[in-house]
């Protein structure tokens, strides 16, 4: 995710990092090679008889903004969603600490459940984004866990059961009442609900066929349009042509990026950084010395 301050609307109009224009710059260079060309090809052009004239383009035009619109608007409430999912995981898991300590404050393996549920969060943002977990989990959970959880379908779903287990042999010795334990599973359940939405974002794209339609449209569009614009604009039909190009395909290239909102790309969700805050806080909660840095953006705004 990019994270910058208040800018100058001049200044913003320069920025590099954090827009899709790294993106699809190659793309828009071919539109502009293509619309030289076009230019050099106008009496050729002409001479066939073929004239295409911008009012097609027009229409089109509008029906794919609308297009890109609706779908930009489906990525964008898969990031939303997504971020509200995360943001529901750290209630749960601060809130099920506090309530932990609060009745086992002289528990001596606190910092075994804080590891789990640490191990969790981390887990599933690995899930998330298709990385090996298999070192990460190996400086949090016990050399006996670590096999259940590397073997599991669902590594961050055995961590839950894990919790699970952790809390009823607490209520299995009378530490726990029915009561007590009933209120705590229901915090691993709110933690179970957080891992089925991410894997229902993850493992449910937008339709294929839809996204599939509208890229093509565009590049279509974006292909045709610099043999509208010649007749009337000359030699500026390089530089409208690009700048509409920019746009569509910009809005196309930004829909795609959205789509995954777990990735590692500029506008993706900074699981890495949600992780951290979490285990910062749980560690503090526990009392811990050892707590690991606060994850800043680098010098590019960015933040993983």
């Amino acid at each position: 995710m990019i994270i910058r301050p208040q800018q100058h609307w001049l200044a913003l109009i320069f920025v590099w990092h954090g827009s899709v224009l790294s993106k699809v710059i190659s793309r828009l260079l071919l539109n502009f090679l293509l619309s030289i060309a076009v230019i050099v090809m106008l009496p050729w052009y002409t001479s066939l008889g073929i004239k295409l004239t911008v009012a097609p383009f027009s229409i089109l035009g509008v029906a794919i903004a609308i297009f890109l619109g609706f779908r930009n608007n489906a990525s964008y409430s898969r990031f939303v969603e997504a971020r509200q999912l995360w943001g529901q995981l750290m209630i749960a898991a601060r809130s099920l600490f506090r309530e932990v300590k609060n009745t086992l404050p002289d528990d001596p393996r606190l910092g075994e459940f804080v590891r789990l549920q640490i191990a969790f969060a981390h887990s599933l943002r690995m899930t998330l984004r298709r990385l090996p977990q298999e070192e990460t989990l190996t400086s949090l959970l016990p050399p006996h866990q670590l096999p259940q959880v590397m073997s599991a379908h669902s590594p961050a779903n055995r961590i839950l059961l894990l919790m699970g287990e952790w809390l009823a042999v607490r209520r299995r010795s009378g530490d726990l009442s029915d009561i007590l334990f009933h209120s705590l599973n229901n915090r691993l359940n709110d933690m179970s609900a957080v891992l089925a939405g991410c894997e229902r974002i993850a493992n449910t794209p937008i339709p294929f066929a839809y996204t599939l339609i509208l890229h093509r449209t565009v590049y279509i569009f974006c292909i045709l349009l610099p043999f509208a614009l010649v007749v009337d604009l000359h030699y500026m039909t390089p530089f409208i042509s690009v700048l509409i190009s920019y746009t569509f395909i910009s809005l196309d290239a930004l829909a795609e990026e959205l789509e995954d909102p777990f990735g590692l790309e500029n506008n993706d969700l900074p699981l890495d950084a949600i992780c951290n805050a979490m285990e910062i806080d749980l560690l503090q909660m526990n009392d811990e010395t050892d707590i690991p840095k606060k994850q800043l953006p680098d010098k590019n705004y960015q933040i993983t």
